[in-house]
């Protein structure tokens, strides 16, 4: 996995006399197929976060939330997961569509862990999965260039309260949300909203 470091990262390491450790870490956590104890904790999750570049470089982030299992894996080397109804601006997926360079991180609050997921991510609306999920509107799947669990020690402990009503479920229909009662979006919401 020599791949992950750059010149940027190098010069960062030599200034802090890291670069041996760096490489250390590298070879012990650092690898391309996802391990079965990598499977559970991704596949347990109910959120994580995506970060995907523009054609110019410029980065975004994003959190994505819906019931535990939304993500799936797949197999060793590739995991899915559904795009849903958003704000219209098409931030992270037009990203995908344009670059397909994303990171993920998958967080456990409760019971601290993460884990650091790289990879090149596709988006299609006729995808097979797509009829597993209600209400998505396409399918993301990210090929996995490498991954690792990371340490957890500045992870603050958290406790679930409740899950978003907004989470898409078979049979039930998720309220409006509040900005699309707005007056100003009124005129240019989707017809199918």
């Amino acid at each position: 996995m020599n791949d992950i470091y750059h010149q940027g990262n190098r010069e960062l390491q030599d200034q802090f006399d890291s670069r041996k450790l760096a490489d250390r870490v590298g070879e012990i956590i650092v690898h391309d197929k996802i391990s079965d104890e990598e499977r559970e904790f991704i596949t347990t999750r109910d959120m994580f976060f995506i970060s995907s570049v523009d054609e110019q470089g410029r980065p975004t982030v994003s959190y994505k939330g819906g019931d535990v299992g939304f993500v799936r894996v797949i197999d060793e080397s590739t995991i899915a997961f559904p795009d849903y109804d958003g704000n219209g601006m098409f931030l992270t997926a037009g990203n995908i569509a344009s670059t397909h360079e994303v990171g993920l991180l998958f967080i456990d609050l409760e019971n601290p862990q993460r884990l650091r997921l790289h990879g090149t991510a596709s988006i299609a609306i006729n995808d097979p999965l797509l009829s597993e999920y209600v209400d998505a509107n396409a399918i993301i799947r990210i090929t996995v260039r490498n991954l690792f669990l990371n340490c957890p020690r500045y992870i603050h402990q958290y406790k679930k309260l409740a899950q978003s009503e907004y989470v898409p479920k078979k049979g039930c229909i998720a309220p409006i949300p509040e900005w699309k009662k707005l007056d100003v979006v009124q005129d240019v919401l989707p017809k199918n909203t």
